[in-house]
């Protein structure tokens, strides 16, 4: 692949480019070379786009597709083309297919699905076994196969003692274990946020408590064991405020934010629309705020689209019983940029990933091209028009976004949408 980029303004607060408008070339794949004004050396593609700008490749630590077992809300092939679309080149995969990915096998046929192209997949295998929370599942021998963390999606680790045991064992292969934060027993039945708009309108509540015990808990633990832990897709000013303790203790502690939770709050459930429905739920404008002030100061690590299809018959139905999720990976970028400025809005995109298993490098010559291509400025309104995935199940829809994604260059691959 040889490509010369013109015009393109390079935001990476690592790089000498930083803020920089430059040429960029790429020949078989690798930067070359990156200058003010380069000539065409050999009638390459070229790509001058309008207001171009280019960061790091953007990772996603959240993502579902659904193959196997769920090809009808999304295939990986799919998943990959509609990651690439939004400005993604590395997203995390979770285990929450049919069947689970719980073994060596599983997590390489998601690698082998995923071989030679333009996205990395980094797969979440399950932290226990069907992700029933009961034995351990197979963490070495999935490391071994390429799992990068471990993780049960969004169901809570109950037994304690569990979790313990998962930390400790994790040490020996330095892997990273998840733990979803909801104590279900306090969850009870309940569906939306425990708030004034959930008596109001009927709904079953979840008290933001059942989160920040969970999350006590398992901080307590860590800090009895070691290990790493991250706290995927909190929603609470308490835990934010819990997470900021445990970093000041020195804990291996890290945690990510839905882009749903911090644009979103539990007043848009006045219109019953059951693509609000998420996991956690929506919670107040005081805990947006609190998410805000943390993904700003850095307690919060990453911030996530924890895009999950989810097919019409699971949505269109009566929000008591509809699914919880939303896709997430076309709309991540324009919400964010929508009530971020847009230099915090890559670092929240670009941050620490080599705690997944992909470390980015620097814009500059000599490198492996790993680069996002978009367009910050420019308002407009998400509509299915802009969904790529086969599931159309967002909560974004009708907002107004700010900010074009024009795809991405990675792995000797461009993809560039219309």
């Amino acid at each position: 692949m040889n490509i010369l980029i013109k015009s393109a303004t390079i935001l990476d607060s690592t790089s000498e480019y930083h803020n920089a408008t430059k040429d960029i070339l790429i020949e078989n794949g690798s930067i070359s070379k990156i200058d003010d004004n380069i000539t065409n050396p050999d009638n390459y593609q070229e790509i001058a786009l309008d207001n171009l700008h280019i960061s790091i490749g953007w990772i996603d630590t959240s993502v579902s597709f659904g193959e196997p077992g769920y090809e009808h809300r999304e295939t990986i092939a799919n998943g990959i083309k509609t990651a690439a679309l939004s400005g993604f080149t590395s997203v995390c995969l979770n285990a929450n297919t049919h069947p689970i990915i719980d073994t060596h096998s599983d997590v390489s046929f998601l690698k082998s699905k995923a071989q030679g192209k333009a996205v990395n997949i980094l797969p979440i295998g399950a932290l226990t076994r069907q992700s029933k929370g009961v034995d351990l599942a197979e963490m070495y021998d999935m490391k071994q196969a390429g799992a990068v963390a471990f993780g049960d999606y969004q169901h809570a680790v109950d037994n304690a003692n569990l979790l313990k045991i998962s930390l400790q064992y994790a040490q020996n292969s330095e892997s990273l274990v998840l733990s979803f934060p909801m104590d279900t027993q306090i969850k009870g039945k309940g569906i939306v946020n425990e708030e004034v708009s959930a008596t109001r309108l009927g709904l079953k509540g979840i008290a933001a408590l059942a989160e920040e015990l969970h999350i006590a808990r398992d901080l307590q633990i860590l800090e009895y064991t070691g290990g790493k832990l991250h706290i995927p897709t909190i929603s609470s000013e308490k835990s934010v405020e819990l997470i900021a303790e445990a970093k000041k203790k020195g804990l291996d502690i890290s945690c990510s934010v839905a882009v749903h939770n911090l644009v979103l709050t539990d007043d848009v459930l006045e219109t019953f629309e059951t693509n609000y429905k998420v996991m956690p739920p929506l919670r107040t404008r005081k805990d947006r705020q609190a998410l805000l002030k943390g993904v700003q100061d850095g307690t919060i690590d990453y911030v996530t689209s924890d895009h999950n299809p989810i097919d019409i018959e699971l949505k269109k139905i009566e929000f008591d019983h509809a699914e919880y999720g939303t896709i997430g990976l076309e709309s991540a970028f324009g919400a964010l940029n929508s009530i971020l400025d847009t230099e915090k809005v890559i670092d929240c995109l670009t941050r620490k990933s080599e705690r997944f298993g992909h470390k980015n490098e620097s814009i500059k010559e000599g490198i492996q091209a790993n680069l996002s291509l978009f367009n910050p400025e420019g308002e407009y309104v998400f509509n299915k028009e802009h969904i790529h995935s086969k599931s159309h199940n967002s909560a974004f829809l009708g907002m107004t976004l700010k900010g074009k994604v024009y795809g991405i260059i990675n792995n000797n691959q461009v993809i560039i949408g219309e």
